[in-house]
């Protein structure tokens, strides 16, 4: 028999899932406004899904919950369609097999085809959460706003293979760092920080998100001793629930796996 304590994957755990992510994408576009007003990020909930602005060709630009409540009727779309519409952005559904196919014949008739996909993944956490094999010489700690520049330059050193959106990754990793619902880590071999992670938190769920390791600092376990120290985080905090998302199959979800995740549905992401 199953343990009592692992939520089925209902439409219940899917709404929390989901809120969770819409949330805490609000949060961020929040925080990006606050930081650059010039930004003009917005977001606007219709009909339950919410939606939000984060520039046009920003991948926070897009909408999740769309279905998760009541049946998505036609004026629904309209709206959504022109909240992106009329800011220049194509529009992103993300959406969760538990909004039923009918939404998914809805969205192919409207001309939407779908571009992606990803394992929505849980955990539930216990008091002492945590994983085990932590490599001893690393420690990880929770930075705040004084560190951004060094938190900060950490990540953009994890995502240096990709040099044409360091700007925008240096984006995203200054607003998290303005974030108090967005616990930032650094973990550090040394002394010296070799990789970053965060998570937003939202009703009881801590999504993990931002995990980045720099060149020099791989193989040492370093994304693991991250895991470790924000699932404990999480636990220690009231939250019930770690949330993850990743590719099907990928080495990201086999991982995840490895540590007790289990596989809530897989998402599919569609566009306008």
């Amino acid at each position: 028999a199953m343990p009592p304590h692992i939520p089925f994957s209902d439409l219940a755990l899917a709404r929390r899932l989901e809120q969770a992510e819409g949330r805490g994408n609000i949060a961020f576009v929040e925080a990006r406004g606050r930081l650059d007003p010039a930004a003009a990020t917005t977001w606007t909930a219709v009909g339950g899904a919410l939606a939000m602005f984060d520039g046009p060709g920003s991948p926070m630009t897009q909408t999740f919950c769309l279905g998760m409540g009541d049946p998505v009727a036609p004026a629904d779309l309209d709206a959504l369609e022109a909240f992106f519409v009329s800011r220049g952005a194509e529009t992103h559904h993300e959406v969760s097999p538990l909004a039923g196919v009918e939404l998914y014949a809805t969205l192919h008739d409207r001309g939407y085809v779908p571009i992606e996909a990803s394992s929505v993944m849980f955990l539930p956490l216990d008091p002492g959460a945590g994983v085990t094999g932590v490599n001893p010489r690393l420690r990880v700690r929770q930075v705040d706003a004084t560190e951004t520049d060094l938190f900060a330059a950490t990540v953009v050193t994890g995502w240096g293979e990709f040099p044409a959106i360091a700007g925008f990754i240096e984006g995203i990793a200054r607003v998290s760092m303005s974030r108090t619902d967005c616990p930032s880590f650094l973990a550090e071999l040394d002394g010296a920080p070799i990789a970053s992670g965060s998570m937003s938190i939202w009703d009881g769920v801590a999504l993990m998100a931002g995990a980045s390791t720099i060149p020099r600092g791989r193989r040492q376990g370093a994304q693991l001793a991250l895991l470790d120290a924000r699932l404990r985080h999480a636990a220690a905090t009231g939250c019930d629930l770690a949330m993850m998302c990743a590719q099907p199959g990928s080495a990201s979800q086999r991982n995840a796996e490895r540590h007790g995740f289990r596989i809530a549905y897989t998402r599919v992401k569609w566009k306008k």
